[in-house]
């Protein structure tokens, strides 16, 4: 009899659970689809619903989503506990979210680049012209974070999940909606809410698919075509712009996607039947780019849900059987290790794939560890060769798996270009600018050799041209040949501050380094130079010529450089330091020995809002004195802020800064804005006015720092003394 019983009682749950499975007839109850729309940070709502549906014990059988929708859906889907996928949301925020790397995945020779101030991307020079990239993002943060939602998918087929799934894309060249059935789910949502210009398009079976809002921002169509009876439609909305909000070219171009999206959402609501259950979340300011708000949006959607509960009721399930349908949704099987067996790189034409495999930890043979996995493919990318880097995991037929490297080419390399811009001024009269052009020819051998050509005008002039040659497909070792011909500012002022007359500090000269890498980190390099150097005539009675004759300069060079901070804009983490050593050699051709030791580091570490930076440097001879070409200077903003730009000269220098900055608006796509105050001490050699004129000095400033696409932007006040004193308006890096 307690057999009989058993086997009854089974007989009874899985007749009620029979609507969960979609090969299962539907008999006691309706198959019931919930649709979820997309909208960006509005998509926390979603996450509100679900716990009043898991509250009153309402079966879920289909899941539809597009865009934010499709990211809880196919989290849900999948067997995520919601519990798990709420935790996981609440780690997501616009800068992670629209931060490809940390610098820490960047290699030196790039981060070096952030000092300069370029304006934008990267941009192509091909043989139609300039050529962009497709996004502003490549959405590898992204995708690293879909995959840890989706972790627990174990068949490429979405029918086969815990609950049938599909995400809805657009196809950007033919204007079609596309329904993704099977594949890897992370790539399928990130397909699904690729922001047109924002996130980069994605290519699936030769398609390429950005967010599915533009066509069917609310699938209920879709959800029909699956045999749902009910629907549960969550509609997050993406409201249009007010008019005072549409001031730009970016503003027009988003309201126009925001009206398709409202068009095609009006269009899906008519669908609905008197059997459906439409949720309408109340989410009032949060905006669909405001990934720090979803906690505000999950209230949202749960208060929605609690307003519609005596409709939900109707299909509220019996405690015991609902658990038993959680029960198999949730469930994870076995729990085994991955093993690796093989990795694969696919999509490279110009790269050497030993470079690509030389930038991972996963190895053949060891276990997959999905953290190593998504650092690597950080790495991968932060080498700046790729414009989408993924991986997906395959079984193979004799058991084990294989890793498969995915990644795509820049389509707009080899050559590239970059503009930068910088300009300061102190209202009175002393402004300078700077316009720089890079350029940037990548691998011109299959050990990745690079030759860049920089060219920059305005207050520093210079003209580079330097060819980095690995030596090895791992890239540990490199040469590096140079030319350089640069002019400077050298400025002479008199003991009131005024400026009594220009020159310029004409540099030519070769090098040839030789260097070792220290991963991401750092590197040092040890190389010969060979050059002269000249003081020409600005605005002066006397000839620069006669002032200081022109010199030869020979010699050798061992520079160190680390860099571990977390921005060079707006620091609030790590360090950095740049070591260099010359030695002069006049049996190399040099009109004078002397051996000068110069050093610079910098560091940062904060606390909420809260962040201290420092900053300083030396510069001194080692042996003998130095020739007047190696002066040093002091003066200006944040360099004994108060004073003119390059006020004292002398040989040998000593410079501290203690800065503090509270952010008061938080970091997006840029680093968000601070005020922030400073302490500034120096002292230098003071030769050029006489032996006597050397003496410690001391600088302050308040500023406001805002970084945006130009740039970080100071508006400033610097005061050494009450007549040492200046308003600042600075663009780029001090």
């Amino acid at each position: 009899m307690r057999l009989w019983r058993g086997l009854a009682l089974a007989a009874a749950l899985l007749a009620a659970c029979a609507g969960a499975w979609p090969q299962s007839p539907v008999a006691a109850r309706p198959r019931i689809a919930l649709v979820l729309s997309g909208g960006g940070a509005r998509g926390g709502a979603h996450i509100g619903v679900l716990k009043v549906l898991e509250e009153q014990r309402v079966p879920i059988d289909i899941i539809v989503g597009t865009s934010a929708g499709a990211i809880v859906g196919a989290s849900y889907a999948s067997g995520m506990p919601l519990t798990e996928i709420e935790k996981e949301m609440k780690t997501l925020s616009t800068a992670t979210l629209f931060h490809d790397l940390s610098r820490d995945d960047v290699p030196l020779r790039r981060k070096a680049d952030d000092a300069l101030n370029y304006i934008g991307p990267e941009v192509g020079l091909g043989p139609g012209g300039l050529e962009l990239p497709k996004g502003a993002v490549a959405g590898v943060a992204l995708e690293a974070v879909l995959r840890r939602l989706t972790a627990r998918q174990r068949d490429s087929d979405f029918d086969k999940l815990p609950i049938r799934f599909r995400a809805v894309a657009t196809d950007v060249a033919t204007s079609e909606m596309v329904v993704l059935k099977q594949g890897s789910l992370s790539a399928v949502i990130r397909a699904s809410m690729a922001i047109p210009a924002v996130v980069n398009p994605v290519e699936i079976d030769g398609r390429l698919l950005v967010d599915g809002g533009v066509v069917r921002n609310l699938p209920i169509d879709v959800a029909r075509s699956l045999g749902a009876q009910v629907v549960i439609a969550v509609n997050i909305g993406t409201p249009l712009l007010q008019r005072k909000e549409i001031t730009s070219l970016l503003s027009v171009s988003d309201q126009l996607t925001r009206i398709l999206t409202v068009n095609n959402v009006n269009q899906s609501l008519k669908e609905l039947t008197p059997d459906d259950v439409l949720i309408t979340p109340d989410l009032g300011v949060v905006a669909t780019s405001d990934f720090d708000r979803l906690p505000e949006a999950a209230a949202a959607g749960e208060a929605a849900a609690r307003q519609v509960v005596d409709q939900l009721a109707r299909w509220q399930l019996a405690p015991e059987v609902y658990a038993a349908l959680t029960a198999a949704r949730t469930a994870t099987g076995a729990s085994t290790d991955v093993r690796i067996q093989e990795v694969r790189i696919q999509g490279l034409e110009r790269v050497n794939e030993d470079v690509v495999r030389a930038a991972m930890e996963t190895q053949s043979g060891s276990v997959f560890d999905a953290t190593k996995a998504d650092n690597d493919m950080r790495r991968i990318y932060g080498r700046g060769d790729f414009e989408r880097v993924s991986y997906f995991l395959t079984e193979l037929p004799g058991g084990g798996h294989a890793m498969t490297t995915d990644v795509g080419e820049k389509a707009w390399g080899p050559h590239y270009l970059r503009l930068g811009f910088g300009l300061s001024t102190d209202f009175e009269g002393t402004s300078y600018f700077n316009l720089l052009l890079t350029h940037r020819w990548t691998w011109l051998n299959r050990l990745g050799a690079e030759w860049r050509n920089d060219v920059q005008i305005g207050h520093n002039e210079r003209l580079r041209t330097e060819w980095h040659q690995p030596l090895s497909s791992a890239q540990r070792w490199f040469v590096s040949p140079y030319a350089e011909l640069a002019r400077e500012p050298f400025d002479f002022f008199d003991n009131e501050g005024r400026r009594a007359a220009r020159f310029r500090r004409d540099i030519r000269q070769l090098g040839l380094d030789v260097g070792v890498p220290f991963g991401n980190v750092g590197e040092a390099r040890l190389g010969v130079v060979r050059g002269r150097v000249k003081l020409g005539t600005d605005i002066s009675f006397i000839p620069g010529s006669e002032v200081v004759p022109p010199s030869e300069v020979a010699g050798a060079v061992l520079r160190l450089r680390l860099d571990a901070l977390d921005s060079v804009r707006l620091p609030r983490a790590g360090y950095a330091l740049d070591l260099r050593l010359f030695r002069s050699y006049p049996q190399w051709g040099a009109d004078e020995a002397y051996s000068r030791l110069s050093t610079s580091a910098q560091g940062a570490f904060s606390l909420g809002p809260h962040a201290l930076q420092w900053a300083g440097f030396v510069s001194r001879a080692i042996s003998e004195d130095l020739p007047f070409h190696e002066l040093s200077s002091l003066g200006g903003f944040l360099q004994l802020s108060g004073y003119q730009t390059g006020e004292f000269i002398g040989r040998g220098a000593r410079f501290g800064r203690l800065s503090y900055t509270y952010r008061i608006a938080r970091p997006g796509f840029f680093e968000g804005m601070s005020v922030g105050v400073s302490g500034e001490v120096g002292r230098i050699g003071d030769e050029v006015r006489g032996p006597n004129a050397a003496e410690t000095r001391h600088g302050n400033a308040v500023f406001l720092v805002v970084d945006s696409f130009l740039g970080p932007l100071y508006l400033a006040y610097g005061r050494a003394s009450s007549s040492n004193q200046a308003v600042y308006l600075f663009l780029g890096q001090p």
